[in-house]
């Protein structure tokens, strides 16, 4: 089951990464790519919905990068770290599916694997600080349900 997640995942950035560079239509494409990913319905439904997920939220997606990732416009970051880094957002602010430290091991795993040399420790240092973000959410909403919110 991880490992086919991985290739869906791993499915996903490729029709992310080509849509971006292209511009073709993700469906299109990621049709295209399913055909022979060997992927079971379960994931290769799940890859569709990172996909589609991705890009129905993508201005919200690449604002999120923009915030934790100051130093490096989004348009700035190399495709396949930005695709890499709008998968694990989506996954781990708006999809909710999966834990989020599942998310960024995933995404470190396919930075190391499609990325740069320098790719991990970015990925891992933006999705860190995501990561920070949401666990201060979490806190402050038990403090608040529990009645002891300052």
């Amino acid at each position: 089951m991880v490992r086919a997640r991985q290739k869906a995942r791993a499915i996903a950035l490729q029709v992310l990464y080509e849509v971006d560079c292209t511009g073709h239509n993700a469906g299109e494409v990621a049709a295209r790519l399913l055909v022979d990913a060997g992927l079971s319905e379960e994931n290769a439904t799940f890859a569709g919905e990172l996909v589609s997920g991705v890009a129905q939220n993508r201005e919200e997606i690449d604002s999120n990068i923009q915030k934790f990732a100051p130093a490096w416009p989004v348009e700035q970051i190399s495709v396949i770290d930005r695709n890499i880094l709008r998968l694990a957002i989506f996954e781990v602010l708006l999809d909710n599916r999966v834990p989020v430290k599942v998310a960024i091991n995933e995404a470190v795993e396919m930075a190391k694997r499609f990325g740069s040399e320098s790719s991990p420790k970015f990925i891992n240092g933006v999705l860190g600080s995501v990561s920070n973000i949401i666990h201060r959410q979490k806190v402050n909403q038990r403090e608040v349900e529990s009645g002891h919110s300052l």
